[in-house]
Parts: structure tokens; sequence; C-alpha cells
């Protein structure tokens, strides 16, 4: 039977979603226990967090002062040495975090990493996109090793948090860990608004805005909406926004409830970021844009004028 351990992804002592979704995936290799590893300065709230959620057998709590911030050269080692006690498979989210730290992980067991599971055929099997997502393929890594793979989270849903509490355990790992690597700082955009990359509703703008002034009707219908707001790559290219709104293959991959795409063309680098998208909303000028093949409604016209009128009759 497999032996699951998902590495907890967190910040500023919250569990981040993409864990719970890792969860579900778990879930479908029918395993024999699901374990969730936090490491962290003091690992206690987040311990308890993931704790409540559904499938998962225990929590393990690895409190450093050297965990007090996700350096992958740090966590590494420590989530390596976790692993050969007796784990079969080792999954974390496929998030920046994921993609961070698992690849030292896998290089650490000596083992190749699963990218971006969509989808789970076997034990040891299963589904990835290729090619911006234009293709999916099915792999199969060794049973006789200890597997390594980060999970695509836009194709998951989260597991839901019960009553019922899972074990929390303390665990001590004799690991030397690097000095080479140490923290510097950490920037990051403040914002009131939802999450991006767990939102249930989006509101993303392309290169037609023309302007990061003009973006301030996507601003205005996002927060209308209650909504995150996302942007094309052409956008950020051209300034419009910062980077960490980028929505696509080179950025956010996410699968809201509600997508809204404005004034953008539909690159195929850009569908591959919201293909899991539950309802795809298209508004463009041009009717033979791209984006309009994968909407599920379509609006063609100038964006200068049904954007603010929608946010008006939004109350």
């Amino acid at each position: 039977m497999s032996k699951i351990l998902i590495v907890a992804e967190h910040l500023d002592g919250k569990l981040n979603s993409s864990t719970a979704r890792c969860v579900t995936c778990a879930r479908e290799l029918k395993a024999e226990s699901i374990d969730v590893l936090v490491l962290a300065a003091d690992a206690s709230g987040v311990a308890v967090e993931a704790a409540k959620i559904d499938g998962v057998s225990r929590v393990l709590t690895v409190s450093r002062a050297e965990n007090a911030h996700a350096l992958a050269a740090v966590l590494a080692p420590q989530i390596a040495a976790a692993a050969k006690t007796g784990y079969s498979h080792v999954l974390a989210p496929s998030t920046t975090f994921g993609k961070d730290v698992l690849p030292r992980v896998a290089a650490l067991l000596g083992v190749a990493q699963v990218s971006d599971v969509s989808a789970v055929e076997g034990t040891h099997a299963f589904k990835r996109p290729i090619y911006a997502g234009n293709a999916i393929i099915t792999v199969e890594a060794p049973a006789d090793q200890i597997l390594v793979a980060t999970v695509r989270t836009a194709s998951y849903a989260a597991a839901a948090s019960g009553s019922t509490n899972a074990a929390i355990e303390a665990i001590s790992l004799d690991v030397a860990l690097p000095a080479h690597t140490r923290f510097i700082e950490l920037s990051q955009g403040k914002s009131d608004r939802p999450d991006l990359q767990s939102a249930a509703r989006v509101v993303s703008g392309g290169r037609a805005l023309g302007s990061s002034e003009n973006f301030a009707i996507i601003y205005a219908l996002a927060d209308k909406l209650g909504a995150a707001v996302g942007a094309s790559r052409a956008a950020v290219d051209a300034g419009y926004v910062p980077s960490d709104l980028q929505v696509g293959q080179t950025g956010k991959i996410i699968a809201p409830e509600l997508y809204m795409a404005i004034g953008i063309s539909g690159a195929i680098q850009h569908l591959t970021g919201i293909k899991d998208a539950g309802t795809i909303v298209a508004i463009n000028k041009d009717a033979e844009a791209p984006i309009f093949e994968v909407a599920d409604f379509g609006l063609v016209g100038d964006l200068f004028t049904l954007i603010p009128e929608l946010t008006n009759a939004l109350g």
C-alpha cells in the first residue's frame, strides 16, 4: 500500500489552499495513509489547519528557527529525510513554492520528478500536460522508488475541512542544513482583493487596455464582483500591471468558478492557465479572437464602453 507525504505550503502562519488540493489528488491513489509535513519556525498554527483537512491521517511538524522562511535549500534536506522514513510518494503543489523545493528533494533522493500531475491513472502512472497544454501525456514512474511529484492544483478541488482532527506529531530529523543560502527579504504586493491563485472569481485585462491608468476599469469591475485581478503576459510586459498578476503558462495557472477575459486575444500560453476555469466570459472587439473559441459566453464590442456600463449595472 502507498504511504503519501504532502509538503504543506504556508505563509505568515496560514496554510495555503494548495495543500488541500494535493490531498484531493492523494486520495485518488487510495493510499494507506496521507500525512502532511509542516516545516516552520513554529509549526503549531499551520498544523492545526492541516489536521482539519478531510483525508489527512497525521500531521508531522518540524519546528526549528531555520525554517522561518521557505528556502528550498534548507527545506529540501529535511523533506528528503522525512520521505525516507517509509513513504512511497512525496507530493507538493505545482506552485512557485513546490516548483522551487521539490526538484531538490528529487535530486537528494536520486529519483526523477513527475511534474504537473493533472490526473491519477495508477499508483505510479499519471497524466500531465505538455506543449503548453496542447497535449496530455501519460507518464509512469518506477514502482521501486520513492515517487516525487508536483500536483497541478488547478486540476483538483480543495479537500474539505472536517470536524475531526488528524493527529499532530512533532518529529525530529537528524539532518545537516546548508549555510550557503540565507533569507534577505520577501517582497510581495499587498491587496485587499482575493488571492489570484485561489479566488473563485477572476477579472483579467489584456494589452487592449492600452495603459496602466486604463486598468482602473478592471479593478473597478473586480471590486464589484469581489474578484481577484489578473492580466495577460502582454499586459504585464507592457508595464500595465506587476508580474504577480500574470495568468498563463509563464504566470499563474488558475481554476476559478468565473473567469472574465477583457481585451485578451487568447494566446495558447494564456489559455493554458485558465483551461480548468468553470465559466469563461470573453469581451473583445475582435470577433475572430481565439479567446471566443473557449469562452462559454462572448461579447464583441468596445471594452471601454461595455465594462463601465457593466460595473454601473452591478450597483
